[in-house]
Parts: C-alpha cells; sequence; structure tokens
C-alpha cells in the first residue's frame, strides 16, 4: 500500500506549501482560554453586521419549503432583483457564494501559471489565497502612510504578464476610500481593473456609474456586511456583458444556494429597515472612533467601511488581541509584515463598544502599571 508520502508526491508542486485562508476562531472554539461565559463572548473580528438581517428573511426561510430542489443555475430572477437594486442590467451581473467565489472565478478566467495580478497593499487576503492557486504572482505595491493608493507606482508596476489590478474601495483593512480620478486613471490602462465594494452601503460611494465609459472596470459587492447575511454567502458582481458570459460558464452550478435567493429578495423588499441599521453602524463606528483616540497605545484610522484599524503601540498588537480574546471580545490581528502592529475592530452596537473600551482601560491600566 502506498505511504502518504506517495500521495502528496502527485500534489501540484505550488501547493504544497500554501498557507490557505487563515480564519479567525469560532466563539464555540474558544473554550478553556476565556475569562468570561462563552455566551458573553463579541465578535468583533469579521465585519459582520451586529444587527442581524431583515426579520422578512427570517419569516421567509422559517416557511421556505423548497430546500430539496436545485437553485437556478442561470440566476436570472437573482440578477433581475440586483438589476432593480443597483440599475444595471441583468446582462452584466453574476452572482457568487460570497464575493470571494467571484474574485475566485475572475483569477481562474484570466491568471495563468505566472501572470501577475497588482494589489495595493495591505489589501484583502483573498487576493493572494486566489493567485495562489491559480500560480499567479501577486504584485504589492505598498500604500503611503496614510494608506492612500499609489497610482504613479501601480502603473510602473505593470508589466508583459500584468492580468488584473485589484482595489478594494473602501480598502479592507484601512477603511479609506481611493479618489475617483485614481481609479479611472488606472482604468485608463486598459486592462481589467475590479474595485471591491464590498463596503459600498457604508462610504456611499461608488464606481459603477462609470462602467458604460470604461468597459474594462468590474465591480464587486456583498450582502455580508450591510443585509446581515454572511452566513448564507451571497456575493455579486457587476461586469463587462462578455466577462459575466465567461463567468457564468466557468463557475459551478448552483453555486447560490436557494436560502441565499429568498434572503435577497426579502432583503431588498425591507431597504429601509436595512438601511437604518447601516445608518446606526455609521453612527456608531464615528464614536467607536472617538473612544478609540483617547488611548495612548492605539492610533486609529478613519473608516468609510463598519470596522476600523488601529495602530498599536509598542509592538504589542498580538498580546493585546489575546488579551481582549481572554475578556471575550474577539478582534481582528493578521499578523503580516505590513501589519504586524495592527488590529482591526469591527463596529458592533453601543453595548459592544462600551464593553470594548471599558476592557481597553483595564488593560491600559495593566500596561501602565
Amino acid at each position: 500500500m502506498s505511504g502518504d508520502g506517495e500521495i502528496e508526491r502527485l500534489i501540484r508542486p505550488g501547493l504544497v506549501a500554501f498557507g490557505g485562508y487563515s480564519a479567525r476562531k469560532s466563539p464555540e472554539n474558544l473554550v478553556g482560554e476565556l475569562e468570561v461565559p462563552l455566551e458573553s463572548v463579541i465578535k468583533l473580528d469579521a465585519n459582520e453586521n451586529p444587527y442581524g438581517c431583515s426579520p422578512r428573511v427570517n419569516r421567509a426561510l422559517a416557511s421556505f419549503r423548497e430546500i430539496n430542489t436545485y437553485a437556478d443555475a442561470g440566476q436570472q430572477e437573482l440578477s433581475g432583483l440586483i438589476e432593480g437594486y443597483t440599475g444595471i442590467s441583468a446582462g452584466h451581473i453574476v452572482s457568487g457564494n460570497g464575493s470571494c467565489e467571484l474574485i475566485d472565478l475572475l483569477f481562474r478566467l484570466f491568471v495563468e501559471p505566472g501572470d501577475e495580478v497588482i494589489v495595493t497593499a495591505p489589501a484583502f487576503i483573498m487576493y493572494r489565497f486566489s493567485a495562489g492557486i491559480c500560480g499567479g504572482r501577486l504584485v504589492e505595491v505598498p500604500r503611503d502612510k496614510g494608506f492612500g493608493i499609489n497610482v504613479a507606482a501601480i502603473k510602473a508596476a505593470i508589466g508583459k504578464r500584468t492580468r488584473m489590478i485589484i482595489i478594494d474601495n473602501p480598502n479592507n483593512p484601512t477603511g479609506n476610500l481611493a479618489a475617483e480620478k485614481d481609479i479611472l486613471e488606472i482604468a485608463a490602462t486598459g486592462l481589467p481593473v475590479v474595485v471591491d465594494e464590498a463596503y459600498f452601503e457604508f462610504a456611499g460611494e461608488t464606481l459603477v456609474p462609470l462602467m458604460d465609459r470604461y468597459h474594462n472596470l468590474m465591480v464587486l459587492r456583498t450582502f455580508s456586511k450591510w443585509a446581515g447575511l454572511a452566513g448564507l454567502r451571497i456575493g455579486y458582481g457587476l461586469f463587462p456583458p462578455i466577462v459575466a458570459n465567461y463567468l457564468m460558464k466557468i463557475k459551478l452550478p448552483y453555486n447560490v444556494n436557494v436560502a441565499a435567493i429568498v434572503a435577497v429578495r426579502e432583503s431588498l423588499k425591507d431597504l429601509d429597515y436595512l438601511m437604518d441599521n447601516v445608518r446606526a453602524i455609521i453612527a456608531e463606528r464615528e464614536r467607536l472612533f472617538n473612544e478609540l483616540k483617547k488611548f495612548k497605545f492605539l492610533e486609529p484610522f478613519p473608516s468609510r467601511a463598519n470596522f476600523i484599524l488601529c495602530s498599536v503601540l509598542g509592538a504589542m498588537a498580538g498580546e493585546l488581541c489575546d488579551k481582549l480574546q481572554r475578556r471575550g471580545i474577539q478582534v481582528r490581528y493578521f499578523n503580516t509584515p505590513v501589519l504586524k502592529n495592527y488590529i482591526r475592530i469591527s463596529v458592533g452596537k453601543p453595548e459592544h463598544t462600551d464593553i470594548l473600551i471599558r476592557a481597553l482601560q483595564k488593560i491600559g491600566e495593566e500596561i501602565n502599571g
């Protein structure tokens, strides 16, 4: 019988050392590491919506009786719903199992082994994940000290094997917006330019109206954040029709499940409720930012998303993350060279902010000893 080594020998060499996606621990996996009861854990690490989905979604799913049937592989109803929300015709729309799947599909469509994709570092870590799977190379153009993009450096990084440029807007994990004119200057290169607008509803600014002028411009969005549907995994992209047609060819059949389609249908019938929650999160984001500024060991950065990035002075970001986790507060620590001294805090409800601030005050007292 062959050993594991014989099997591993046949695995694609580029994937043997592949690190995969580093996900945060779910609260139920923290038993034994907490100083508080499990039920009191506050998740501020994944940019989820603390108010949840529309009550219409819960009611519709409770009475839904068609789980035994496959979803429409052609996504006709779903594209029609999103057309009504975005104003972009259905022929431009492709939906996925979260916008992460659409990122992966774009890499499959444009990138062969050895090809290059330009991103602005720090950026959403899924780009590195998808590049690794495809055997592509991620070219990371550093942002400036305030995390603005450097258009000249991006254009200078374009080479013979550049196949795509991706810009988060607002950027994850920094929360800032790129200027429209900068993105359009990049789009003028003619290369496929993907603008990831996962946090559009919190920022209120979009490149979508300019897609008719720039036929290489593509926009990704999601229902995970603003609509509270993270657990159902539903994202969508707005593409030139020719790209949309190719993506529909290469996506897996039934990649969006029937429950997610029901949830989108009901969410879009309840926009007033959902946007009230978005406004509450924006207001709490500003309060959280002002509270974080009071700590001498933190430097928060202004954000247009539903999270705030903080520089942790004294190179103790990982330690701070662990201290908060033991107190039942989960925040995001990336432990990468660019972000080794940073944490990202998702915006919760006002009571979540209050608990976080009290915990930081106690930690600050321990630091000052």
